[in-house]
């Protein structure tokens, strides 16, 4: 399946000042297979390592002599390693002792040598055993497929043609195409596995049989990770749709567990975040460049990586939200935050808040920071997109900063000067004008 991420790998691949890349995301993005496709089809050979459970990778990192390093791969696995011929890729590479410090060595000893390793964010995070190779290495974050390319795995790139180019005219003579397929994402969301299952048989039941695997997969983590706050872990993980289905998404400890306290799950919610697993949407007190400076971490919203594991994990019905228009309204339209989220982390926006304002119902789902300007985020699950916040925050609440905002609802596309109207489907290729 084509994966917009490629063109990065082969951006990476051509650059003259080039350093070992770290390819980082939650299990089952799919990390692996993206890795394996560009080093076939990009090298004129290519040296795939798995350090999972690899005795061979167990000691293979004991001193950090590249050379070394390279003639006992060459000879393990039969193969020749050539500068700018070869893509080293070292997989899961967290599991091995000393393979990430090895990065720093094969930047400085050996930079000519393509070298790639992939590893969950969490386990890279966790390895406070060794140093991290700080200026030594390049990273890429790896998400779910957007709706872009799930409509690729769909043979429709036609259709992306048209969001790519926000050919509006075009997008709502298609509008009834476009939703029956934002229908299907919604329900299968963006793990490949998944999106395949569902593309080959078209059955709902065995997509979501593959869909409670890979959460199940999830669940046996938690305590393989961090025994102490494996229980903590599964009581965030398995709230997190009961919050998002509040009126105020904004994350309740007490919701929790009656009269917990943030101290009790800070740990468990960090591992999420860590793990790829959830997306932390902090709280801004002013909505000013740059938001990270003004970013209040102790009022937030969680959100799933993706929107068809959310569905999952709610139980809803696939044949209400494939046939009907239940996808879009369910639970507090929580689906349809989760997914402009998921779109826009696709976009490359990885930093994403929301704004409240004290003693005030006033509150804005999302704010991004381009180079230029905060973009004010309205996102509506429907055609009906009366509210009174959005328009409040832009043309009275802070009417001098010239906000210009953006709702995402099942409308077509409208500039009204002060904000911009995009269809929910168009999410992803309009995050990515900057």
């Amino acid at each position: 399946m084509k994966r917009f991420i490629y063109n990065n790998l082969v951006k990476w691949k051509n650059k003259t000042d080039r350093k070992p890349l770290i390819l980082l995301g939650a299990r089952q993005v799919g990390k692996t297979y993206i890795i394996k496709n560009f080093g076939k089809k990009e090298f004129k050979n290519f040296v795939y390592v798995n350090c999972h459970q690899n005795e061979f990778t167990n000691n293979l990192f004991h001193n950090l002599m590249v050379e070394r390093i390279v003639t006992e791969i060459e000879r393990f696995y039969d193969v020749k390693i050539v500068c700018g011929e070869t893509l080293l890729v070292f997989d899961e590479i967290q599991e091995a002792h000393n393979g990430i410090a090895s990065l720093k060595y094969f930047c400085e000893d050996m930079p000519n040598l393509h070298v790639v390793a992939a590893g969950s964010l969490l386990g890279i995070s966790l390895r406070s055993d060794e140093s991290y190779p700080v200026g030594k290495v390049e990273t890429l974050k790896m998400y779910p497929m957007s709706f872009s390319e799930f409509l690729m795995a769909k043979g429709r790139q036609g259709l992306v043609d048209v969001l790519d180019e926000l050919a509006w005219d075009s997008m709502k003579s298609m509008n009834e195409e476009y939703t029956e397929l934002l229908r299907q994402y919604y329900f299968t969301g963006g793990m490949p596995e998944v999106v395949k299952t569902y593309i080959a048989t078209g059955d709902t039941s065995a997509t979501r049989k593959v869909q409670q695997d890979i959460l199940d997969a999830y669940q046996r983590d938690f305590a393989k990770h961090t025994k102490s706050q494996a229980e903590n872990i599964r009581r965030i993980w398995n709230n997190i749709p009961a919050q998002l289905a509040r009126e105020n998404k904004k994350f309740i400890f007490g919701a929790v567990t009656k009269g917990a306290r943030a101290s009790t799950y800070e740990e468990a919610i960090q591992w999420l975040v860590d793990a790829g697993l959830v997306y932390k949407v902090d709280r801004v007190r002013d909505p000013s460049m740059p938001l990270k400076f003004y970013a209040d971490s102790s009022a937030f919203k969680l959100f799933v990586l993706d929107c068809g594991l959310l569905a999952c994990m709610s139980e809803a019905n696939p044949n209400a939200m494939l046939l009907g228009s239940n996808a879009f309204i369910e639970f507090k339209g929580s689906f349809t935050e989760n997914y402009v989220l998921q779109q826009l982390k696709a976009s490359g926006y990885q930093s994403v808040f929301y704004y409240s304002k004290e003693k005030s119902t006033m509150e804005i789902d999302f704010l991004y920071q381009t180079l230029e300007r905060i973009v004010p985020v309205e996102v509506k699950a429907e055609e009906n997109v009366k509210s009174k916040s959005l328009s409040s925050f832009v043309n009275y609440e802070f009417q001098e900063r010239n906000f210009k905002a953006v709702r995402f609802s099942m409308r077509p596309y409208i500039d009204q000067d002060w904000m911009e109207n995009v269809p929910l489907y168009a999410v992803e290729s309009f995050g990515r004008r900057r």
